[in-house]
């Protein structure tokens, strides 16, 4: 009997999805998190998870926040996914049955899709989307929020001014996953939508790849005046150092995935001229920005710049911490959902990495996004509008 109800108490205690205690010390919160931390995309996930830690230390460097009286710390348990949806999906269950984790982040559209389909029952949790697919707060889920801007944002401007530029001929070497698919198709009706000549669509895994030669020969036999690209910065680099090796002049649409400065680190910024792309944190033009890659680079190194996924991921787990303070609870992942969009117009500018300032009632992080045009080797910014 007696050891019958011990056993029952302690498997009550590992799936309730309670925060930990330490002796009447602060209650620890678990932070989960799944992603490509193996492979190609292994830099992108290790990124996200950047960010995630960063915040996490800085919060309980300061002594943690308070949460109906009690002081609660925060620690973060990552597991590989190696960017397959399925594993994604077990990862998350047993991030919330055994680690207890209120908040899942996940950072590509195919495992937020497949979290989704069990994150608002049994238990409950929030899906941190760092992902720019729209389709993640355009299908009803209640407990997520998309930390990125939509990708769409990028479409008008990109398109106009490489059309500007450089000519109406799109040549297309885009990634294979699914969501460059969804990147490829909304672009590419813009791009037609504005009189442009769609090439052929060169789709190539970018995580799997390591020689573009044969694919950039293909595509630039068409006479592109631009090429899109995109996929993990590594791989973009690649694609965009054949095509100028193989006597391509014309300019870049960079997909959002893909960051200058991750590929700058891998060809120099002339082979980069004429590109749009993500604005680098380091030539953002917002004040917060600036004092956030300061204290990057007191944590990293004075040579390191952050991208942008730390910087996001920081701001949405700031966000989520001062959500649980606002909600009184670290558990009730309604609760907390509820509270995002106060939190995020609440939360000092002092915890902001750029200018967030709520969350949509679907649970998309209200941003002011600019985006970059590289002319003459600097970043010249492109202002882009706000889309829920």
């Amino acid at each position: 009997m007696h050891i019958r109800t011990l056993a029952a108490i302690v498997v009550a205690a590992l799936v309730s999805g309670c925060a930990a205690t330490n002796d009447g010390g602060p209650e620890t919160v678990t932070i989960g998190f799944t992603g490509p931390l193996s492979g190609g995309a292994a830099l992108y996930g290790r990124n996200v998870l950047d960010g995630i830690e960063m915040a996490i230390a800085d919060i309980n460097d300061s002594g943690g926040i308070t949460v109906n009286g009690n002081k609660v710390t925060f620690t973060v348990q990552p597991l590989d996914d190696r960017y397959f949806p399925n594993e994604s999906a077990t990862n998350a269950k047993r991030l919330v049955h055994q680690y207890g984790s209120p908040v899942v982040f996940c950072p590509h559209s195919g495992g937020i899709l497949a979290i989704q389909g069990f994150n608002a029952t049994n238990p409950p949790f929030i899906v941190g989307a760092y992902t720019s697919e729209p389709q993640v707060v355009e299908n009803g889920n209640p407990l997520t929020l998309m930390i990125p801007p939509k990708y769409v944002i990028y479409f008008e401007a990109f398109a106009d001014t490489m059309m500007a530029n450089h000519g109406k001929r799109l040549g297309r070497i885009p990634g294979a996953h699914a969501y460059a698919k969804q990147w490829t198709k909304g672009f590419s009706a813009v791009w037609e939508g504005k009189g442009g000549t769609l090439l052929t669509n060169n789709e190539i895994d970018y995580n799997t790849t390591t020689d573009f030669s044969s694919v950039v020969s293909k595509a630039l036999s068409e006479k592109p005046d631009v090429l899109f690209v995109g996929g993990p910065s590594q791989a973009t680099a690649l694609v965009i150092k054949a095509a100028r090796e193989q006597g391509f002049n014309g300019g870049f649409v960079v997909m959002d995935q893909a960051k200058f400065e991750e590929m700058n680190t891998l060809v120099p910024m002339a082979m980069l001229e004429n590109a749009v792309g993500v604005m680098p944190m380091v030539h953002h033009p917002d004040f917060r920005a600036a004092r956030f890659v300061e204290k990057y680079r007191q944590k990293k190194g004075e040579d390191r710049d952050p991208p942008r996924e730390v910087s996001l991921t920081y701001g949405a787990l700031r966000i989520l911490a001062r959500a649980m303070e606002l909600a009184g609870t670290t558990t009730d992942a309604k609760a907390i959902h509820a509270k995002a969009d106060e939190a995020a117009s609440t939360l000092p500018d002092e915890f902001k990495p750029s200018e967030l300032y709520g969350v949509s009632p679907q649970g998309h992080l209200r941003q002011t996004t600019i985006a970059a045009h590289i002319v003459g080797g600097k970043f010249l910014p492109l202002k882009l509008p706000n889309i829920d």
